[in-house]
Parts: C-alpha cells; sequence; structure tokens
C-alpha cells in the first residue's frame, strides 16, 4: 500500500536543466542549484523546490529561471560545474552537500548559498551559529540529533536480537566523518551493538565491501545519506540482497530502488521548504540574517517485498508507524 505519491520527472541523463544554458541570458531572476548527485536520483527533489516556488507565486519558467547542473556522482565535477553557474548570475545558489557548498564557495564569495541538506554547519566553517548564520550560507540540517539512535532503534525492532552492524562509510564524503559517524557510533554503543566499518572509496568498491560484511556476519547493513550510496542506490539494494544483508537507509529513494527500510528527514520537504529561502534572498534578505532551520518531517517507509526476500517478518506494530509500506 502506498500512502503517498510523488510527481517524478521524466528526463534524460544530460547534465544542463532544459530551463536556461550558459550562452543564454534572461531578464528574470536566475537560481543556481549545484547537485551531488545524478539528475534522474535528484528528480523528485527538483520537483519539490519547484512546488515550493510556485505555493510562493513563482511559476517555472514564466516567473523564474532554473538552472541546475548535476555531478552524477562524481565529485571532481564540482568545481566546473560551479563555475559555470556563476557565470549565469544567479540570485542565489542551491547547494546539496558539504561538498558542493564548499565549491559553490571557492567558485563565488558574492552569491549567497542556501543549503538543503547541511550537515554540521558550524563544524565545516559555513556558519556562526545556527541562529545567525553570518556568512555566505544558510539552509536546512539534514538530520538531527537524536536520529541516529533512533534509526538503530528501527533496526533493533526490525530484527530482534541484532548485535553486529555494518557501517557502509563513503570515505570521500567529509559530511560522514565529522556529522555522521560519531553519532552513528555513540548511539551503537548505548545499544551495545557491535558497529563494523567498511570503508568505500569509490562504486567499485561496493560489492567487496558488501561481501566483507557479510563474512562479518553482521544482522544489518547501515547505509547513511551520502552522493555517492543515493546515485549507486539500485546496485546497493541488488548487492545487499544478493549477500542476504538486511540494509537501513537515510534516504527513502534506496527503499524504493529494493532497500529494506528507512527512516529519516523527509528530503523533498527539506527541498520545499529551501523555496521560503530563495524567496526572501530575493526580496533582499542577506544569507548571514536567515537562520539555519531544523527539518520538520520524519518518514519511515518499509519494502515488505524485499523483507519477503530476506525471510524477515516485519513485525506489525513497525509496518503501522510507517509513513509507507512498499509491497
Amino acid at each position: 500500500m502506498r500512502r503517498r505519491h510523488f510527481i517524478q520527472l521524466i528526463g534524460s541523463a544530460a547534465l544542463v536543466r532544459p530551463r536556461l544554458s550558459a550562452a543564454q541570458s534572461s531578464t528574470k531572476p536566475v537560481v543556481g542549484i549545484l547537485m551531488s548527485v545524478s539528475q534522474s536520483a535528484a528528480s523528485a527533489w527538483i520537483q519539490a523546490f519547484e512546488d515550493g516556488l510556485q505555493e510562493l507565486g513563482y511559476i517555472v519558467p514564466r516567473d523564474i529561471d532554473i538552472a541546475v547542473r548535476y555531478s552524477e556522482g562524481d565529485n571532481a565535477r564540482l568545481p566546473g560545474l560551479a563555475e559555470e553557474l556563476v557565470h549565469l548570475k544567479p540570485k542565489v545558489i542551491l547547494t546539496t552537500s558539504v561538498l558542493s557548498t564548499r565549491t559553490a564557495q571557492q567558485a563565488t564569495a558574492a552569491i549567497p548559498l542556501v543549503n538543503a541538506l547541511l550537515v554540521d554547519p558550524i563544524g565545516f566553517g559555513f556558519a556562526a551559529s545556527i541562529a545567525h548564520p553570518g556568512g555566505q550560507v544558510t539552509g536546512i540540517l539534514a538530520s538531527l540529533d537524536t536520529l541516529p539512535g533512533k534509526q538503530l532503534e528501527i533496526g533493533l525492532e526490525a530484527i530482534p536480537g541484532l548485535s553486529r552492524v555494518g557501517f557502509l562509510n563513503d570515505a570521500t564524503n567529509p559530511a560522514l566523518a565529522a556529522g555522521v559517524t560519531p553519532p552513528v557510533e555513540a548511539a551503537a554503543a548505548s545499544l551495545k551493538i557491535k558497529l563494523i566499518h567498511s570503508d568505500i572509496y569509490s562504486a567499485d568498491d561496493l560489492d567487496t565491501a558488501l561481501q566483507s560484511l557479510s563474512h562479518e556476519h553482521v544482522g544489518l547493513v547501515f547505509v547513511p545519506q551520502s552522493p555517492l550510496f543515493f546515485t549507486e542506490r539500485s546496485r546497493i539494494a541488488a548487492l545487499a540482497i544478493a549477500t542476504h544483508l538486511p540494509t537501513l537507509y537515510g534516504f527513502r529513494e534506496h527503499v524504493e530502488r529494493g532497500g529494506l527500510i528507512s527512516y529519516n528527514i523527509n528530503v523533498r520537504e527539506n527541498f520545499r521548504r529551501a523555496a521560503a529561502f530563495i524567496d526572501k534572498i530575493m526580496k533582499g534578505t542577506k544569507p548571514e540574517n536567515l537562520p539555519i532551520e531544523l527539518p520538520t518531517k520524519l518518514e519511515l517507509v518499509v519494502n515488505l517485498k524485499t523483507a519477503k526476500t530476506l525471510g524477515i517478518t516485519i513485525p506489525p506494530a513497525l509496518l503501522v508507524r510507517a509513513d509507507e509500506v512498499i509491497e
């Protein structure tokens, strides 16, 4: 049963969203978006952002132009893509990760930046404080302090007696090391769960990493939010099923592609709310004066088809609480 339905945009794997190219000019305001993932992966996020703009009275492309650049999961492409966006002279650039925000900062110090998925903004030097960012960057946090513990609790509820959890770590993503791994480790320790790390440096490492975790006899693999993992979500789900490993994710899109469970913020809601930041900035408010906001919606998604394939019976109490159950 599906309780929520989202509009999916149809498009090719082109790097430029067909709104505005570097060779074009426009008298309408331009919003740049620098994505650390692929176009197909982020289509629902872009739609949510446009929905948020429409709620505020902006019709794309009647009132505003949007220029999107997708790295397709390749971090090395971000600097060139950021330069392309800067040449379009956007009023603001929307970013989606630590790396995309840092890259945009290196490309321009003048254009305001709004990150829809902020991780540890103070630790990474993007903001002086949550209430008073004081600089070029503002946005919405990608997590809550209590979330890792709750995610592992849901893992325990789904798989009673769980004692060993694999942690798939994107070693190329600084956000994981600083803002995600420590709270996950602390939550695991408090729940008396042994956390077994497996580092990933490229998509080519995924098969070996999951095979290694299978040999470690983990009862669950925790796959945190990361552009690399998001881009490779179908492959991760298939590999996990092949190695008989239940998976717990931060992005619901993993579960839509065959993962077992996700519990985290509603990313699409963050993108919808990001439109309000864009609106305020275009009306003259500086990002330094826009407080960073907390995510407001959490969602639990369960894939029953995958559970049956793995021979796992999801407790009814967990299914009742799910925002969506994929059968």
